[in-house]
Parts: C-alpha cells; structure tokens; sequence
C-alpha cells in the first residue's frame, strides 16, 4: 500500500470513529449530526420526540454514507488505481463499492418504511405506542406529552449529550415504575474535579410489561435531585451508601436548625403562593430577625417579605452564597435576602404553620 493510500485510510478511519463516537473535540468544533444538520433538525425544545425522530434518521443515514464516502475519498487520494472507473478496478474494491451502495440504500429502504404513516413505524413511535393508555389516545398524544414537559425549566437531565437521561413530571420516569440501585462505582480521580467519582446504576422497571427495563448511571452528586423528581421511591436493594455533598449535608443540617427557631404563624385571610424559586411547593418559610434577641449578629436586619420561598430552595441560596473553600463557616455567616437584600442569619429564618 502506498503511501497517500496509508495516510487517506488512517486519516479517515480516525475522522469516521470520531464523527460516529464523537469526542469532546468534535463536539466543541461543532463536528455532530445535530450541529451540521442543524437546518433540517429544527429545534429540540419545540418538538422533542419529532426532532429526536428526525436526528435518529439521518445519523442512521450519514453513518451509512461513510462506507462509500471512504471510497469517493480514495478515488481522489489514489488516482493511479483508476477507481473511478468500476469495470478497471480489482474485485476486492469492486465487492467493496457494492457492499457500500448497498449499505447506503438499505437504509434509505429502511428510512422510508420508519417515515410511513407519519413516522408510525419508528422505533421511537413504537415505544410510546406501550404507553398509549387513558388519557392518550394514540401515540402522538403521548409525544404531545412529552413535548409539553420537556419544555419546562424543572425537568431532570444528565449524561453527556447523545446518552442523556431526562425526566420530567410525568415521563420518562413516573409512579408506574420501580427504580432500584443495583451498583456503585468509585473512581479516585474525575476529569471535571478533584474529588473521587462515585458513579451510581439504577435499573427501572416499568409496571407495564410492554416496557422493558433500563439502566441509568449517573454521578452520585446528582442522586438527591433524581429522588427529588421521581414520584416514586429509590430502593437500594444492594445497600449502597451513597456519597452526599457538602451542599446535601449542609441542606440538612440547615433543615433542621430551622425547625428548631421560633414559627411564624400565618396572619389571617393571608394564603401562601408557590415558591418562587421550585414553583413545586408551597412557600413555607419567612424571615424574622430573631438572633438580636440571642446576640448573635449585629448586620442583620429586618425582612418585611411575605413568605415566597420553601425551605429547601432558601437553603440552597444559603448555600449558594457561601465561600466554597470554608464550609467550616457557613451556619454563622450572613447573607442577603433573595428578594429584597436584607442581611440574615440561620436564626432568622421561620417555619410558617
């Protein structure tokens, strides 16, 4: 094999893995079925289950392209071996461009007979057809479904993209599943941090026989926001302890310092809103400066907000406002309100009843 040859084949087979594998590098360079086709795509959040429909496709479509691209590409890098001419050409690079073409009209074939009946026989259709059940009618109201959730700002998602989980209200995980951990893995070292790795593994089940069950692995900082989203318990039937953040640990320690300040009864004629941070819960905490009465800070200052903010997501703004590097600090530092600005302590903070 000459030389141009060997480069050709090298350089390609490395550009077809990483095109079809796709690598941070290509990503980042915008080298992906998604970006390049981006056009035709369309746009994930208006229809999620129309736009994953239509990238399912053409990836099937461009990977069996790249088969026959090789040879195209050789006919230039290679010209002495005259492939473009097929009657010249030897039997083994003749068996190879048939085998391609093939390849390539396969999948047209198998495209057009997904496409028929406004995409009825996809796999994707396919699998929301087990769970056409009251109140959806045909698998296209269950798509309608899962549009409609996957545009709101509080679903669940993680993975790296191509392999993401996401679950929202009502799909892709719900109370008519089981979800149990089955394995945790730790790793010492993480490409995005300094801290060990542990990687957890669920398995789902649905109650619906017509779905099979599937994996989920994810990073264990990610488990209390998973549990949070589901509507269904996590069994841990292999006794995993999970690894918690400092933010989980200090979530709880947070919860229960303030269910030991002074509540704050709710005047009458006065109804509590949704939080404005999770829009998920009923507002249930407000702000009293209370630590005056202990002497404890000087700063804080008086609150005049209704209750707009539930107890969890105050935390997290607690939290947030911490210097990451002293967690030694954080129960008796001082920060501002969400809403208004006024300074207040752990103390401040009231449980409304």
């Amino acid at each position: 094999m000459e030389s141009p040859e060997l480069t050709f084949t090298l350089a390609y087979t490395v550009f077809s893995l990483c095109f079809v594998f796709t690598p941070n590098e290509f990503r980042s360079a915008g080298l992906t079925i998604q970006n390049l086709f981006s056009s035709w795509l369309g746009s994930e959040d208006v229809g999620f289950v129309q736009y994953h429909v239509r990238r399912s496709s053409l990836t099937l479509l461009v990977h069996s392209a790249l088969p026959l691209g090789y040879y195209l590409g050789m006919c230039i890098a290679a010209p002495e071996k005259h492939l473009t001419y097929v009657h010249l050409v030897s039997d083994n690079w003749r068996m190879f461009l048939s085998l391609s073409v093939c390849l390539l009209l396969g999948s047209w074939t198998l495209i057009f007979y997904w496409s028929r009946h406004h995409w009825y026989n996809h796999p994707m259709s396919r699998a929301l057809q087990a769970h056409v059940q009251p109140p959806h009618s045909n698998w296209g109201s269950v798509a309608r479904s899962i549009n409609t959730e996957f545009r709101r700002i509080d679903k669940f998602a993680t993975g790296a993209p191509g392999a993401r989980v996401i679950v929202t209200d009502s799909w892709v995980l719900k109370s008519d599943c089981h979800v149990t951990v089955t394995e945790s893995i730790q790793h010492q070292l993480s490409p995005d941090s300094s801290s060990p790795l542990q990687l957890v593994t669920l398995r789902v089940q649905s109650t619906n026989p017509a779905v099979r069950p599937f994996d989920i692995r994810l990073n264990s900082t990610e488990y209390a926001e998973l549990r949070e989203k589901l509507h269904t318990p996590i069994r841990n039937s292999a006794n995993v302890v999970i690894h918690r953040t400092i933010s989980e640990l200090f979530l709880e320690t947070f919860r229960n310092q303030v269910e030991l300040n002074q509540p704050y009864s709710l005047p009458t004629g006065q109804e509590l809103e949704p939080c404005i941070g999770c829009m998920q819960v009923q507002a249930n905490t407000k702000l009293i400066r209370l630590c005056s009465e202990e002497g404890a800070h000087s700063e804080c200052e008086e609150c005049f907000c209704r209750p707009m903010w539930c107890l969890s997501c105050l935390g997290r703004w607690f939290a947030s406002r911490q210097d990451q590097q002293r967690p030694e600090t954080w129960l008796s530092s001082v920060v501002p309100c969400p809403t208004c600005r006024a300074k207040f302590c752990i103390l401040d903070v009231c449980v409304v009843r």
